[in-house]
């Protein structure tokens, strides 16, 4: 199981790949354990700051493996060697650490999901991404129909949810459902080159209470978020981050920022700190 994504981490960047590429790196249960858990081993690691997550070969993640769903569809569903795994699709937004997709080519209904679930996403301008649950007679699976309106809109969700066509990367970019789409074979090295930026310059502990207010805020009122922000600010003031931020513009260097780790349990639980 340990081949199904496979980890490397280099300037405090982690790259996971998933790494079913005879297959179009389709979901499976093993695959999505293996995901999870790399995932808390990065939140653990004090040299991994960012996080890019990419397939082997020429796609990202072609939704789940088809021999599955077949199962599936007959009634006669496929016992796996793992677990159903207890983690939601969401886990991913609990990670403190920003987490960027490279879609590198197809993604298509859970892999779109996990596209989704990632903090940012880069694509590949020919890069084919569709929801596919309504071509498939399914629903809005695993959180997509809380979490896809919210980053593109109502209408727009509505769109790729119930029609289930393919759009292209550079259509994914008009419509906000990736923050970039990049030419040619550039998404993987474009992204690790944001992620590195990011681990060089910027505060994880900032990055992590950033990534925990924007998903928190989203179900809370206006003035519950000025409220929460106005305690977290003062809170950054007395930070040893915030003295560096400052020293380090002053001194015009690259900030000497502290890492930021959580406990493999911690990140199980989705209570980063």
């Amino acid at each position: 199981m340990s081949d199904v994504v496979l980890m490397e981490v280099e300037q405090d960047v982690a790259l996971l790949t998933l790494n079913r590429p005879d297959r179009l790196n389709a979901w499976t249960p093993e695959l999505q354990t293996r995901y999870f858990d790399l995932l808390e081993e990065c939140a653990a690691r004090e040299d991994v700051r960012s996080v890019v997550v990419t397939g082997a070969g020429r796609g990202f993640c072609a939704g789940a493996d088809m021999q599955n769903l077949q199962a599936l569809s007959t009634g006669d569903a496929m016992r796996s060697s793992t677990p159903e795994d207890p983690r939601p699709a969401a886990h991913p937004l609990s990670i403190p650490k920003p987490i960027i997709a490279a879609i590198n080519g197809p993604c298509a209904g859970i892999g779109f999901v996990l596209a989704i679930m990632c903090d940012l996403r880069f694509a590949a301008t020919a890069a084919k991404i569709t929801t596919a649950f309504s071509r498939r007679g399914l629903i809005g699976e695993h959180g997509i129909t809380w979490m896809l309106p919210r980053l593109v809109g109502h209408a727009r969700a509505l769109d790729l949810l119930l029609s289930g066509r393919v759009v292209l990367g550079d259509e994914a970019a008009a419509l906000g459902l990736v923050n970039r789409a990049v030419d040619g074979g550039r998404v993987l090295e474009e992204t690790i080159s944001y992620a590195r930026e990011l681990a060089r310059e910027c505060s994880p502990a900032s990055m992590a209470t950033i990534k925990r207010q924007v998903y928190a805020d989203y179900d809370r009122t206006l003035s519950e978020t000025i409220a929460g922000a106005k305690q977290l600010m003062l809170e950054s003031f007395t930070a040893p981050d915030f003295a560096e931020g400052v020293r380090s513009f002053v001194e015009r260097r690259s900030p000497r920022f502290a890492p930021v780790t959580v406990a493999p349990e911690e990140a199980a639980a989705g209570s980063p700190r």
